[in-house]
């Protein structure tokens, strides 16, 4: 960068980034040129890198937040689905292990007459990635022209697929650059960069899914309700209806963390059945959407419509559209080994973040973006914890087609699951039972949280927040 280069800019990058180092509020027109000039390449990764870490250390308040999203999205293009005939709900999850929602979730929306355009992502590191495990149906394609998604919506009223070049190009940069800087934790950077794209894509409402527990990136209770309520307010600040739930991902969701493995899973949930904290969480959210688009449905309706048949119908239009073979068979791992129960008891723990990496390691996930993954690779649960067990009944079945990754994934999985005896495994079952009680009490009448309200029961929903 020459000193001739950067002469008509307003502002200098060293400046900018010593004032956010100082713990000043960045101004809007700081802010603007920041992002702007960070897409153009007048300011450098070095630079940037700095500022990221800055904003890591000493936060950034509500105001800069919402213009810094504002100014991401103004990097690129704007979608609108005004032209719809009907109105338009999505929804986003912060990304765990065994999240296969959007799946069934998608065409249950759908069925009560609510466009979703789900623009999803791949996994990267112990995270699943919608369309990976979508690629795992013969002949099914994430990459649509905004014309298709457009024609997809109003024909069929549900459409997963990638999200364009042209959304939030400032941030597709940013986040490159946070995740080899240690600034990926960063809330405020978290937030602006969901929001920008979701925002962009021009949704009327939007429901998001934050994720906490050991599968998550937020570990804490506390940090995935400040991100929640950081995302709520960009949306509300952005004219989008917004409302978050805070979800359990200590133990993987459902019974399945892989591509094809989820993807049957999914179908599962679709026909009525499936493991019960999938159709919860699926309902939970679906009732969310609707009420959002302004087509309120009760719990009982929506789960009609997937016991009825409704939502699969949904699917199997949705996945033909974009060239899906629905009734073709997924792929199945060419080997598989089984770990079994050492004792006799209860299953006490199962680790969401080790299963999440022995997925990985079985070739589900990637490392690195470009590394290509398995449809047929994952792990399948045969128990949760609270479930009673005999000795040498099987635990997890590891499924892959090269076997030479099971050694790793056995590592990933040592000492992330335990049976104990009898005696535990009831203290456990009590624990668990009142395990919603408890949490309600934390910060319960503090008003701390307004616009939060604790559900107090024993739903995989641990906080609404609005």
């Amino acid at each position: 960068m020459t000193e001739q280069s950067t002469s008509t800019e307003p502002f200098d990058a060293v400046d900018v980034i010593r004032a956010k180092r100082d713990k000043e509020a960045l101004s809007d027109a700081q802010i603007d040129w920041l992002v702007d000039a960070y897409t153009r390449g007048v300011v450098a990764d070095e630079q940037m890198s700095a500022m990221t870490m800055a904003i890591l250390l000493n936060g950034m308040s509500r105001a800069e937040i919402s213009r810094w999203t504002s100014a991401m999205i103004a990097s690129g293009e704007r979608m609108s689905f005004a032209g719809l005939s009907r109105p338009t709900a999505d929804k986003h999850s912060t990304g765990g292990v065994g999240d296969k929602i959007t799946l069934p979730l998608a065409p249950l929306v759908a069925a009560f007459d609510v466009a979703v355009p789900q623009l999803s992502g791949r996994g990267l590191g112990h995270t699943g990635g919608t369309l990976d495990k979508l690629e795992a149906i013969p002949g099914w394609r994430a990459s649509l022209t905004n014309d298709e998604m457009m024609s997809q919506l109003e024909s069929v009223g549900a459409v997963i697929c990638a999200a364009g070049t042209g959304l939030a190009p400032a941030d597709r940069k940013l986040y490159a650059l946070r995740d080899v800087t240690a600034t990926v934790e960063a809330i405020p950077l978290i937030a602006s960069s969901i929001m920008s794209k979701k925002i962009a894509e021009g949704t009327g409402a939007l429901v998001l899914d934050v994720k906490v527990g050991s599968g998550a990136f937020m570990k804490t209770l506390d940090s995935a309700r400040e991100l929640a309520r950081t995302m709520v307010d960009l949306g509300t600040d952005a004219g989008v209806r917004t409302v978050a739930l805070v979800t359990d991902m200590s133990v993987p969701l459902g019974l399945t963390a892989g591509n094809a493995l989820e993807v049957r899973e999914s179908l599962e949930v679709l026909a009525g059945g499936g493991p019960s904290d999938v159709v919860d969480l699926t309902v939970a959210l679906a009732v969310e959407m609707l009420a959002a688009a302004g087509r309120p449905a009760s719990e009982a309706d929506v789960r009609e419509a997937l016991a009825g048949g409704r939502a699969m119908d949904k699917w199997r239009a949705m996945i033909a559209a974009q060239g899906g073979d629905v009734d073709a068979p997924l792929p199945v791992a060419k080997e598989t080994e089984i770990l079994v129960a050492p004792r006799s008891g209860v299953l006490t723990s199962l680790d969401a973040y080790a299963v999440g990496v022995a997925a990985r390691r079985l070739g589900a996930g990637r490392a690195r973006k470009e590394d290509a993954v398995q449809a047929a690779a994952g792990v399948e649960i045969h128990v949760k914890p609270g479930d009673d067990v005999a000795a040498g009944q099987p635990v997890l079945t590891l499924h892959t087609d090269t076997p030479e990754r099971f050694a790793r994934a056995r590592e990933a999985l040592d000492g992330a699951w335990a049976v104990e005896h009898e005696s535990a495994g009831a203290v456990l079952r009590d624990i668990l039972t009142g395990a919603a009680g408890a949490l309600a009490s934390i910060d319960g009448g503090s008003g701390a949280m307004a616009g939060a309200g604790l559900v107090a029961d024993d739903s995989v929903v641990l906080d609404r927040i609005v």
